[in-house]
């Protein structure tokens, strides 16, 4: 009796240790990570959140000595015409390019995704925009709308007289979109393109079989079963329009111009913090704009519901 209580004894001492170091050896695979995360992301996370509540500046020393304001910046951002426009200008620029942009790369999708000989071609062809540089994609836009640029000559074929497309504040925003539909969306048709190769066959030729035609297949098959992959391109394409910048900061030449009409949230936040030195505003509009987007995202996952798990 003793003998067996000495072996289970033994048996358990074994496997808490084995318990303690797998233990060890999981907290020692993930320490780089856990390590670069309060670095670089926890880290700055919690250092902005305090000074978006602080006025401080870069030329001012310290930040732990700035004066505590309360909540005066988050009131000024929202009394400020600048930061009102520039809201109203993302908004815009979101409302227009979330829904062309999935609209558009669920259409390639469908198409690469059927028997057309080539795919692979169009395929890549569509794809390339995405992995070509931000502002390469800028500077390529700007060269085609210039004054001296390939459409104005194109159109000095027909008598028409140059013209500034991107010093119109009426045209400024909307070149910046098609620009950033053309850029993307080849990145949300292959994640299409993936959901689309998930639906089982099986599903379309029972279909067929009752006698649906393609577009019935398509509302009651294709739609519903990639709920969850629009949801996810939907949330993914959201917030990258909310953190429009690059494109912004490009064409207006880092102004927002003309009039502010290329002004975006993000592309505020730097010249405040960067250019105005304003480090505590810009912390507020950025904490503004997590809320605004955090709030969005929720929403969505609301009018999805459960359906969106993948």
């Amino acid at each position: 009796m003793k003998l067996n209580m000495l072996k289970w004894r033994n048996k358990s001492s074994n496997i808490s240790l084995a318990k303690k170091r797998e233990m060890v050896d999981g907290w020692l695979f993930v320490l780089p990570f856990v390590i670069s995360a309060l670095v670089f992301f926890i880290g700055p996370l919690f250092v902005a959140f305090i000074l978006s509540f602080k006025e401080y500046s870069f030329l001012d020393g310290s930040m732990m000595n700035a004066p505590w304001v309360g909540l005066n910046n988050y009131i000024k951002a929202f009394s400020d015409p600048v930061f009102i426009k520039a809201l109203k200008n993302t908004a815009i620029y979101s409302i227009g390019v979330v829904p062309t942009q999935l609209i558009l790369a669920l259409a390639l999708a469908l198409v690469v995704d059927s028997k057309i000989k080539g795919k692979t071609f169009f395929r890549t062809a569509y794809y390339i925009p995405t992995i070509t540089s931000t502002v390469a994609v800028a500077i390529m836009f700007m060269f085609l709308f210039k004054s001296d640029g390939v459409l104005n000559k194109f159109l000095g074929l027909f008598g028409v007289n140059p013209y500034t497309w991107y010093d119109d504040i009426r045209l400024a925003l909307p070149l910046i979109m098609i620009m950033a539909i053309w850029a993307s969306v080849g990145l949300y048709m292959v994640i299409f393109l993936a959901g689309l190769q998930e639906i089982p066959n099986s599903l379309y030729e029972a279909a067929s079989i009752d006698g649906a035609n393609k577009w019935q297949q398509f509302i009651h098959i294709t739609v519903p079963m990639l709920k969850p992959t629009i949801f996810f391109n939907l949330v993914v394409s959201l917030i990258g329009t909310f953190q429009v910048f690059d494109q912004a900061y490009v064409i207006s030449d880092g102004n927002g111009g003309p009039l502010n009409s290329t002004m975006t949230v993000v592309l505020y936040l730097y010249k405040q913090g960067f250019d105005e030195f304003n480090m505590g505003y810009a912390c507020a509009i950025g904490f503004i704009l997590f809320v605004i987007i955090f709030i969005l995202t929720m929403i969505q996952k609301k009018f999805f519901g459960e359906e969106t798990s993948m």
